[in-house]
């Protein structure tokens, strides 16, 4: 014990006496290990603290307080008791001792055993002998940081205080400058007020200390190390200015003269905390101020220049709007919300109704933010609008203003689906009902293109409405827009009608399968475009452009399964017919499009992924086989064209990819079976020989049919395992070596990519790679070999399916491709291959085909590769480096933005050689990947200035537009780099830009004249 005891004296001395602060963790260290008490200390100390020199007593709190705030968990409350007592007592001591008995205090209120009442105590002494605005920074957040301590774990007590607490903390905190501890003493301010302390006389005092801030006009200085930002400060003090009603007499006046600003943050500010308060506030404590807020808000909207205000006005409108609907109303009360909706009505109405309708959308968008807030204020706003509207629109001729007119209707009916209470509830539009439709079916007629297209908008809106169009409007709908879906030539019609079709079949599907889709189906199969008709050039193509709307609308308005299965067969008929030369290879496209939306967007159910497995799926995979045979009589039909069989492939992957477990294998195993063994039993037309071998086949007609066998087997959950598929993997490796067909061959190896990339990890996969190899390397090491390119692709494939899924054979295939830059035919291949590899496959081997793709594989492939590609650049003969810096900029210019500004300055001279390498898509390649790192430059860049203004100069020149325009962007980049580095060259850089002011493209002059301004301006 004496050897503690004197441990403990000389820690003391040496702190108090030595100042040396360190000792300060080594008592706190002690007092953790149990060596000694905290009330061991405070003996220890007894000679300092009893001092006659006011800075060592000092010294002594000051050991004592950093004790404490190490180890103020293990105190009990007896011990925590004695300390308060004497922390209190030191308050009274000399003004330098105050800020060590502050952080003591502070330690103290975090402890868990304070004693009952301890916390009123800490408070009085505090408010009565501390002023808190006359102390430092540091001890006026320790006073904030107390209060914030005791609200937490004794609010009780301070609550016992009543109002005095309010006053202490008012006087505490009036004067406060530092951001810092603004942002604690709004933190207690919103205790106060959102905790329901007792404010007593003292709410206008609150109100005071904290509005004086209001609006924050705070900047935080560059690179603020404290991170006090001014939307955190205006959230928090808005949080108090909003938390209660009783400051609703002292802050709408504030916001009113507020809003007479010139500051448009301080505008913002006022508005925004306008609509936070209003929330909060019942309609008695608006009603004196509805004038004054009325006028302010009216102007803003009306007279603003800002986006921003003009809807923070609106949504203030709004809030008002529905705090005075919440209002109880008894006989003798006034009604506030009829009182407001007066005003506002009394100051818009009539400009809806002025001739040249120059107010009509400040006018409308005030009205329609009263009419979004509740049912009761929609109801009062369109009983005294809609009528003027109604009549406007009957009495104006002009097709502007009508379009207006409607505009402002819909914008209503808008603004009132947003209030309303439930879907059953009827419209407030009900009573208008027959006036509004016949404003929109008038304006469907009309010939104007804009008011019909803003008729489809009001029609889509009052459809959305309960009740608002009957079933004999919505057959009168129909009507009207399938006449203009086949009359209309204007294309923004068309699209209009189009949104417009898909947005009421979802609602009224019945309408569309009973008459529009069987006027559309007539339509489309009138009149076949056959190549021997006497028909006009210019009819065939309004033909053809009427057949495009057609099956575009189709699409649109195939949402709900039932009419899906009526849509369909219409589509899949333009397929069908297209065998006798009745559609183009353009509308079958088109057709196959249709259908390939149709499975993107219909809801997943059991009834539509039957429609796709046992109608869909099935007639296309028969239809093409159809064509496949026929071509080979020499009647060759559209559906063996390349586009349409692509454009098949997507809507066979969509449907595949959403379909239920048992039906995906379903699917599996019948396209297996058809393409394997020749099995044409599911197809809907049996007159198929039963001795077809699709993927032994070299017809090309029946081989390019493989493409459709990737749509079948690639894009199945991962969970479903495609049946015999060994046995498809040797036969699609077998045909993607030995067809000379390229969508043949390339389909095959994208397929068995795909199969590869899920199929699960094991022995079988490792052999099955190391046979695909073998064979690949084979082909590609013989001279005499005739398929070098089936072969290449192949191996591009596999390889990009191993890269997705970070498999370690990969690194086998990428060396290969390495060395096969060197190769004097294939080089220029392989280095667009590392283009495929690194870049997303829109129709396999991506997440929406359930691929196994790994999180940031261009990064990892970078990582690892890009020393080689230097490695091979440097040793490899003059003419064959070409090929390394395509391959470099194909990889750098599809990783991400982030990756490419850390590693390009490592390849900086290799994308400057790459810029003087005479292939057009490396230079443009590499220009790009320049441009964001020209931004923030490196500095291994601007050393090599010299040599980067000269390539970029040379390129202005390029036979290429894009090249000229990326180069121009890349050289106005390197205008703002310090002005020391870049002055040299100013004059030679105005000089070479001169000839790119007169190229014979605009945009490449546009970009000449930016970059040349700021070359002007440099060192100016």
């Amino acid at each position: 014990m004496a050897a503690d005891s004197a441990l403990l004296l000389s820690l003391v001395e040496e702190y108090v006496s030595g100042l040396q602060d360190s000792k300060a963790k080594d008592t706190a260290t002690a007092v953790k290990n149990g060596e000694f008490t905290v009330l061991q200390l405070v003996e220890a100390l007894g000679l300092s603290l009893t001092s006659s020199q006011p800075h060592t007593r000092a010294r002594g709190v000051q050991l004592l307080s950093e004790v404490l705030h190490e180890c103020y968990g293990g105190l009990t409350e007896k011990e925590v008791e004695v300390l308060l007592v004497f922390y209190e007592n030191r308050l009274k001591d000399h003004h330098v001792i105050t800020p060590p008995v502050l952080q003591g205090l502070r330690a103290l209120t975090k402890c868990t055993v304070l004693p009952p009442g301890s916390a009123v105590s800490m408070l009085r002494s505090l408010f009565q002998d501390v002023h808190v605005q006359s102390l430092m920074l540091t001890e006026r957040a320790c006073v904030y940081n107390m209060l914030i301590n005791l609200m937490a774990i004794r609010e009780a007590e301070l609550k016992g205080l009543g109002p005095d607490f309010v006053f202490g903390f008012v006087q505490s905190m009036d004067g406060e400058r530092d951001p810092r501890n603004l942002l604690l003493a709004f933190q207690i301010a919103k205790g106060i007020v959102l905790r329901g302390y007792d404010l007593g006389k003292f709410t206008e005092e609150l109100f005071e200390v904290t509005s004086c801030y209001f609006p924050i006009d705070f900047s935080p200085p560059p690179n603020d190390p404290h991170g006090i930002t001014r939307e955190e400060l205006i959230l928090t003090l808005r949080d108090v200015l909003a938390g209660t009603p009783r400051f609703a007499e002292f802050l709408l006046p504030l916001i009113i003269e507020k809003l007479d600003s010139d500051v448009q943050s301080a505008k913002l500010d006022s508005l925004q905390t306008l609509t936070a308060c209003v929330s909060q506030y019942e309609h008695k404590d608006l009603a004196e101020f509805l004038e004054g807020l009325w006028a302010s808000l009216r102007r803003e909207v009306f007279q603003t220049s800002s986006e921003k205000i003009e809807s923070a006005g609106l949504a203030a409108i709004t809030a008002i709007t529905s705090c005075l609907s919440r209002s109880v109303l008894n006989s003798d009360s006034e009604d506030s919300l009829n009182t407001f909706l007066e005003l506002v009505l009394k100051d818009c109405k009539h400009h809806l109704c002025e001739p040249d309708l120059k107010l009509v959308w400040p006018s409308a968008k005030l009205l329609q933010a009263a009419c979004s807030a509740s049912f009761r204020a929609s109801c009062i706003i369109t009983a005294a609008i809609m009528p003027s509207l109604i009549e406007q629109y009957t009495n104006r001729a002009q097709c502007s203003q009508r379009r207006t007119l409607l505009e402002v209707v819909q914008k209503f009916i808008q603004s009132v689906k947003t209030c309303q209470t439930s879907e059953s509830e009827d419209s407030v539009f009900v009573a208008f009902r027959p006036s509004l439709c016949s404003m929109v079916f008038s304006a469907l007629t009309e010939t104007n293109s804009s008011l019909q297209v803003t008729a489809c908008s009001v029609l889509t809106s009052l459809a959305q409405q309960p009740g608002l169009l009957l079933d004999s409007d919505i057959e009168l709908a129909v009507d009207h827009l399938t006449r203009l879906l086949l009359t209309e030539q204007d294309h923004t019609v068309s699209v209009a009608v189009v949104d417009c079709a898909g947005a009421l079949a979802e609602l009224h599907p019945a309408a569309f399968i009973s008459n529009f889709i069987p006027r559309l189906k007539a339509e489309m199969f009138s009149e076949p475009m056959d190549q021997d008709n006497n028909r006009a050039e210019s009819e065939q193509l309004s033909h053809h452009a009427v057949r495009q709307r057609c099956l575009s609308a189709l699409a649109a308005v195939s949402i709900k399964p039932s009419v899906v299965q009526e849509s369909t067969p219409v589509l899949l008929q333009v397929l069908s017919a297209a065998h006798t030369g009745g559609f183009s290879v353009e509308e079958v496209v088109l057709a196959c499009r249709s259908l390939q939306r149709i499975a993107e967007q219909v809801p997943d159910s059991e009834e539509t992924g039957r429609c796709f497995h046992d109608v869909i799926i099935p007639r296309l995979l028969s239809l093409a086989l159809q064509a496949a045979l026929q071509g080979e009589d020499g009647n060759r039909s559209p559906l063996l064209e390349e586009a349409v069989l692509s454009s098949m492939v997507p809507i066979i992957s969509a449907s595949c990819s959403r379909l239920q477990p048992t039906l995906a294998l379903q699917t599996a195993s019948r396209a297996v079976s058809l393409f394997l063994d020749g099995d044409v039993s599911f197809l809907p037309d049996n007159s198929f020989p039963s001795n077809i071998q699709l993927l032994k086949q070299h017809s090309w007609t029946q081989s390019q049919m493989v493409c459709l066998l990737v749509g079948c087997v690639c894009s199945l959950p991962r969970s479903v395992e495609v049946p015999r598929v060994d046995e498809l993997l040797s036969a699609l490796e077998e045909m993607s070596c030995s067809v000379l067909h390229p969508l043949s061959y390339t389909s095959a190896a994208k397929c068995l990519s795909g199969l590869l990339n899920k199929k699960p990890q094991g022995d079988s996969l490792d052999s099955r790679i190391h046979s695909t190899m073998k064979r690949v390397c084979s082909e590609l090491d013989s001279s005499s070999s005739s398929v070098h390119t089936q072969a290449f692709t192949l191996m591009i494939w596999v390889a990009k399916a191993l890269l997705l899924r970070y498999h370690p054979l990969f690194t086998t295939l990428t060396d290969k491709l390495f060395s096969l830059l060197d190769d004097a035919a294939l080089g220029p291949l392989a280095a667009d291959g590392f283009s495929l590899l690194m870049s997303d496959s829109p129709d396999i081997l991506n997440r929406g085909c359930h691929a196994d793709v790994r999180i940031m594989y261009r990064q990892r492939f970078f990582s690892e590769n890009s020393a080689k590609l230097v490695q091979g650049f440097n040793a490899a003969p003059q003419e064959k480096k070409p090929n390394f810096l395509k391959a470099l900029s194909n990889i750098v210019n599809k990783l991400p933005k982030q990756v490419q500004l850390t590693e390009l300055p490592a390849l900086l001279s290799l994308l400057l050689e790459a810029l003087s390498c005479p292939d057009l898509g490396v230079q443009l390649s590499t220009l790009s990947c320049l441009q964001p790192v020209l931004v923030d430059p490196p500095p291994s860049l601007i050393q090599q200035l010299e040599a980067l203004i000269g390539r970029l100069l040379a390129l202005t020149g390029s036979p290429d537009m894009e090249v000229r325009i990326s180069s121009l962007r890349c050289i106005h980049a390197v205008s703002q780099f310090p002005e020391h580095e870049i002055l040299p060259v100013r004059a030679r850089v105005l000089r070479a830009l001169a000839r790119p002011l007169d190229d014979r493209k605009r945009l490449v002059r546009r970009e000449a004249v930016h970059a040349r301004n700021d070359w002007f301006l440099v060192g100016s």
